[in-house]
């Protein structure tokens, strides 16, 4: 019986495959068992209304999708109403995602959302079509350490910050957050592209540019987990173009814990499920009695030799 529990620091998951924000809702449970799920993971909330972007908001691209949702919502007095006591009727432990303009907006939402039921925040302050004066703080370590700082003062409950891949040092920006208080590092959220339609000449989103998913991000969040975990102390959560279990796999040997899907899901709404099964197959496959084993298996000593080697000459 393999044993597919994973631990980030005190929050333990009974399997280490959560959906991304985004790109869940508890209307799920109509074609999966929610309940399988080693976490719940809800839609990034913000305090006010949002409408988002302007349509169109989704462009396919090969290997993947462009998106420019723009983080619509209702607002956070509506989410605690309405929407978190649909997440809490499942079992699986509740990290609610939340996003802010400002650096002291973003601890008060910590300290809103800091409620009953709630086991784990995850702090967005990498939302790919925002500049770093409304939301996008992961693109600089001294807005990151600014924010995740004052949300660690205003919660005692697990920090989980989702950095962006389209920083120019993301392991120093790991770094600065761990620093400052996070307890968990997402790696990462969505590459900034742009798509245009030949025929009209026009940008195909209507916000001209997005974030990419899917699998071809998947070998650059590769890298970037691979780098950042031999950085940090703290656990990573690998996010990037996961559509089968051998990626789940792939993540973990790189240095992740635990890892979140998001465009399978998409493509395939009970991909989690799927994968889930897959994976305790796979490590009963390989006589690996533990997942969580996993984690940094990668055997990478020859990297070494090779440097060596290239470097003697002939």
């Amino acid at each position: 019986m393999v044993d597919l529990s994973v631990k980030i620091g005190d929050f333990e998951m009974a399997n280490p495959v959560m959906p991304a924000s985004g790109t869940f809702s508890p209307e799920m449970a109509q074609v999966i068992d929610i309940n399988r799920l080693g976490a719940t993971m809800t839609k990034t909330v913000s305090r006010e209304l949002r409408d988002g972007n302007p349509p169109p908001r989704v462009a396919e691209v090969e290997c993947g999708m462009i998106n420019c949702i723009g983080l619509p919502g209702k607002g956070i007095d509506y989410f605690l109403t309405e929407l978190m006591p649909e997440y809490l009727q499942f079992s699986p432990p509740l990290i609610v995602s939340v996003t802010s303009t400002t650096e002291a907006d973003f601890a008060a939402m910590a300290r809103d959302v800091t409620v009953p039921g709630v086991k784990a925040l995850e702090i967005n302050i990498s939302c790919p079509t925002r500049d770093p004066n409304g939301g996008n703080f992961a693109l600089h370590a001294e807005h990151t350490a600014e924010t995740v700082r004052g949300v660690r003062a205003a919660t005692d409950l697990p920090i989980f910050v989702k950095l962006s891949p389209n920083a120019g040092d993301v392991v120093g920006i790991a770094r600065a957050a761990e620093e400052a208080g996070a307890d968990a590092l997402t790696v990462a959220n969505t590459i900034l592209s742009m798509r245009i339609d030949t025929h009209s000449f026009k940008p195909s989103l209507g916000f001209k540019t997005g974030g990419m998913s899917g699998p071809a991000v998947k070998p650059i969040i590769m890298r970037m987990v691979y780098q950042i975990s031999k950085a940090v102390s703290i656990p990573i959560i690998g996010c990037g173009g996961i559509v089968k279990a051998e990626d789940v796999v792939e993540y973990m040997l790189a240095g992740a814990s635990a890892v979140q899907i998001g465009y399978a899901s998409f493509r395939n709404p009970t991909a989690m499920i799927s994968i889930i099964g897959d994976l305790e197959e796979w490590c009963d496959r390989r006589g690996i009695a533990r997942v969580s084993d996993l984690t940094g298996a990668v055997q990478d000593d020859m990297e070494t030799d090779t440097y060596i080697a290239a470097a003697a000459g002939i």
